[in-house]
């Protein structure tokens, strides 16, 4: 009878239901299937004791700072610091693409709110000096990533409600990783200046340092204010999120300003989000229950042992299952479903918590951009009208960068552990 189940989920999936409805009406199946539904009448309590996590609160509030801050005019502001820092380099907009991806992501967290964003703004700017354009979106795609490592990040809070693990700390382990992949995109974009001859900005076209730095501050602020009350203990994650929906609103009002329809589209969009995110919760709270059930993640263990892989090539094992899930899940699927499965198995083989984290968010963000089904890749194409195939050629050199950074952060967990050790986190 469970040869059925696969075959009813692919029958769902074929319907073009919803993966939250896929996946809690599979695990029901399952239930039936292995002769345990007579335990699905604890499932309510473990449905509600998956999502009564107090980090996750955070979420729905960062959502709507990015969605306000993404209607407020902040864009502009953030490339034009870009521009005045590093526009003059060769290949100074590609520079500038990275440079914008890092400011941000202090905003919105978002690989895809990101790619969507520059898109629209640098991608016609960078064809216009001569770029081409399957180069223009391929770096904006690349960069994009950059988004969900440095703090604050959404994903890191749902990875931290899912494994009760500290999001001040994880919040700190992103920094460097997302430095460290800033720098190395920033030199392949120099590698690709030199020998395509890509062009500078020529003084005058830079705005000046100064005025664009003080009309940048509103958005610089909100990461600061954010990261810097978590980690020195002023303020909670969600207390820091909720201020931070108080920062993005006076931000918005220094700059464009925000209107009355577009606070109610961020709303709408933030509760839209949010009620994904949580339901998607609540059917893999299914799924997990019943992998207690059936004592999956120990047989995991037990296979891992049998294959003789170790924690190293567990580890690189784990990290194939995430990129490719990336490539084909949205990233909080891919977390419900796997983390509680596989983590549970390398931190029994002596990894870090908060280490583990990076490496499987950096992990899924790759398959973001990653040929053939990336996010990212699908949002730059449709934005920019650039074929799809074109765009994952061009990409996949700074594909194989990104996998190089993140060889040196498994190989070197200090990386990502440095700045949490010193801050006593």
């Amino acid at each position: 009878m469970i040869w059925l189940v696969p075959l009813a989920a692919l029958g769902l999936l074929a319907s073009g239901l919803a993966l939250a409805y896929i996946i809690g009406a599979s695990a029901v199946l399952v239930f039936v299937a292995t002769d345990n539904a007579r335990y699905l009448a604890i499932l309510p309590q473990k449905v509600f004791s998956q999502i009564s996590v107090f980090a996750l609160l955070a979420m729905p509030l960062f959502i709507l700072a990015g969605e306000i801050m993404n209607r407020a005019g902040v864009t502009r502001a953030l490339i034009d610091l870009s521009m005045a820092l590093v526009g003059r380099l060769r290949g100074g907009l590609g520079h500038v693409n990275i440079m914008t991806s890092v400011f941000f992501a202090g905003i919105s967290g978002s690989a895809v709110a990101d790619a969507a964003a520059l898109s629209n703004t640098l991608v016609p700017a960078m064809r216009e000096r001569g770029y081409s354009a399957t180069y223009a979106g391929a770096i904006t795609a690349a960069s994009s990533i950059i988004g969900p490592i440095v703090p604050p990040s959404i994903i890191l809070i749902f990875y931290g409600a899912l494994m009760q693990t500290s999001v001040a700390a994880l919040f700190m382990a992103g920094i460097l990783p997302g430095l460290l992949l800033t720098g190395a995109l920033f030199a392949l974009n120099a590698w690709y200046a030199w020998r395509d001859d890509h062009p500078r900005l020529e003084r005058g076209e830079a705005p000046a340092f100064g005025p664009t730095l003080v009309g940048a501050l509103p958005a610089l602020s909100l990461p600061l204010i954010i990261v810097g009350g978590i980690v020195f203990g002023w303020m909670t994650p969600t207390e820091a999120a909720a201020v931070a929906v108080v920062a993005a609103l006076a931000a918005g009002t220094f700059y464009t300003g925000i209107t009355r329809q577009g606070l109610l589209e961020a709303l709408r969009r933030t509760a839209t989000l949010t009620g994904s995110i949580f339901i998607i919760l609540c059917a893999v709270a299914a799924l997990g229950h019943l992998a207690a059930l059936e004592r999956i993640p120990e047989a995991i263990a037990r296979l891992v042992a049998d294959l003789g892989l170790g924690p190293i090539g567990f580890m690189l094992a784990m990290n194939i299952i995430f990129i490719v899930a990336g490539m084909v899940l949205d990233i909080t699927v891919a977390l419900a479903l796997l983390v509680p499965l596989l983590a549970p198995v390398a931190l029994a083989g002596g990894a870090d918590p908060v280490h583990l984290g990076i490496v499987i968010c950096f992990n899924l963000c790759i398959g973001l951009v990653s040929p053939p089904l990336g996010g990212c890749l699908l949002i730059v194409s449709a934005v920019t009208r650039v074929g799809y195939w074109q765009l994952a050629r061009a990409v996949i050199p700074f594909v194989i960068l990104e996998m190089v950074v993140l060889g040196a952060i498994i190989v070197f967990p200090q990386i990502s552990l440095v700045l949490p050790r010193a801050m006593g986190l």
